[in-house]
């Protein structure tokens, strides 16, 4: 079936003389604007554009279909603008993507304040970063870049990782052999260990391993649960072995119902960046969710200064 958005981005393709135009006036990826004229010429059987690397130039064809809706088109641009005045004043819809730890630490307390309604998505990154390039996704808070033209990327703060124990986990041995810096003791101990990890990323538990022993984990974990606050409170008080970021589990470090077991060597940190498209619909709401969680974060780098010291007095 014909799809009227292919009628829409020829309109502004052939107006434009060029598909990132097109894309950037209707608010949509340029893959998006591809698609939709590739969907036109393979429905109406006949090339609509000659292309090169910076222009659209209409065929015969596509001229003759130009001139043949151009007017239906106005008019049709012109319903909407009247028929859907009202939706100018009604809130606009902005969804992100982000890891479930990262909105219940810096964003849940402050969704009954926004003054725009507001879509959360919980994923995996490379999923995320498709779905921010084809227009699902409005503003996504991520540690990897995709290779997407029409997104970027702007930095805000770092995680750090470390391992973490439950507090009735004995560490003597473990703490001898860091000493000791005999990394090939350490690495057979902490292999022989229990271990917990999240059902969706291994990623963490990977660049850790890698960054203190040169080498990929030879584990596997015994324990996988949903979520990094589902390890949290599995190891309170308890027995175990996880990597995760460090501000998820300062309160737990400071009232001893896990332990840092190592910060690592050397520490393994993520630049967690901004990631949306070069134009978007919602460029004032972004910002100003983007202002949100930065205001966040210094609340929880304040704390920094704690957890060094409680590093320096363990070691």
């Amino acid at each position: 079936m014909i799809n009227l958005e292919w009628f829409r981005t020829f309109k502004a393709t052939y107006e434009a003389r060029s598909l990132s135009a097109a894309a950037q006036t209707l608010c949509i990826s340029q893959p998006g604007a591809s698609l939709h004229i590739n969907s036109l010429e393979s429905y109406t059987g006949c090339r609509l554009f000659d292309r090169d690397t910076r222009r659209m130039i209409a065929t015969d064809k596509g001229t003759v279909l130009y001139n043949f809706i151009i007017e239906h088109m106005n008019k049709l641009e012109e319903a909407e603008n009247i028929f859907h005045h009202k939706s100018k004043f009604e809130k606009p819809t902005v969804s992100v993507g982000m890891s479930i730890e990262i909105f219940q630490f810096m964003l849940e307390a402050h969704v009954s304040e926004l003054p725009f309604n507001l879509i959360t998505r919980f994923g995996d990154y490379p999923q995320m970063l498709q779905e921010l390039n084809n227009g699902t996704l409005d503003l996504i808070l991520t540690p990897q870049k995709g290779t997407q033209h029409n997104l970027e990327y702007t930095p805000f703060t770092k995680e750090r990782i470390i391992l973490i124990c439950g507090s009735k986990t004995d560490t003597s041995q473990l703490e001898t052999l860091i000493q000791k810096n005999d990394r090939p003791a350490i690495k057979e101990w902490l292999t022989a260990q229990i271990w917990y990890s999240t059902a969706t990323d291994m990623e963490h538990l990977k660049r850790f391993w890698f960054a203190s022993f040169d080498a990929e984990p030879r584990l596997c974990p015994n324990y996988v649960v949903p979520f990094y606050g589902s390890i949290l409170r599995c190891l309170s008080n308890n027995t175990g072995f996880a990597v995760i970021p460090e501000y998820l589990c300062r309160q737990e470090i400071a009232d001893n119902v896990i332990k840092l077991a190592w910060e690592g060597s050397p520490p393994v940190e993520n630049i967690l960046h901004f990631g949306k498209r070069k134009v978007s619909a919602h460029p004032k709401e972004i910002k100003q969710l983007e202002a949100i969680l930065s205001k966040s974060w210094p609340a929880l780098e304040t704390m920094e200064t704690d957890f060094d010291s409680h590093l320096n007095h363990k070691t």
